[in-house]
């Protein structure tokens, strides 16, 4: 093991050390995550939470709306908290790639 991702790693501010370990070898390789990745998982987060917190109270919108007989509006309801749903699990995923070092905020040019 070793090589790039230990030489990245060893290049940038320090803010917090993560330890990666790979199940296919004994080794452990520990990546610092600098302050900006920090920052870019926090808001991918945050943006996730607020998905979530959205698609619920839509969810309970929905369920006044059938129970009144709206069920027409309450489909369309359901679809937009769907894919809220979906959208809050791509950012999810996206700050654990962040987490992991697998995407990266890199300087603007």
């Amino acid at each position: 093991m070793g090589g790039w991702l230990e030489e990245r790693a060893a290049g940038l501010e320090c803010a917090q050390d993560v330890v990666i370990r790979c199940d296919n070898h004994s080794q452990e390789i520990t990546m610092t995550v600098t302050q900006p990745n920090q920052e870019l998982r926090h808001d991918l987060k945050q943006a996730a939470d607020l998905l979530k917190w959205s698609s619920l109270d839509l969810y309970k919108a929905v369920k006044r709306m059938v129970e009144a007989g709206n069920e027409a509006e309450a489909e369309e309801l359901m679809r937009i908290a769907q894919a809220l749903q979906e959208t809050e699990d791509k950012l999810t995923e996206y700050a654990d790639e962040v987490r992991v070092g697998r995407i990266v905020r890199g300087k603007a040019e």
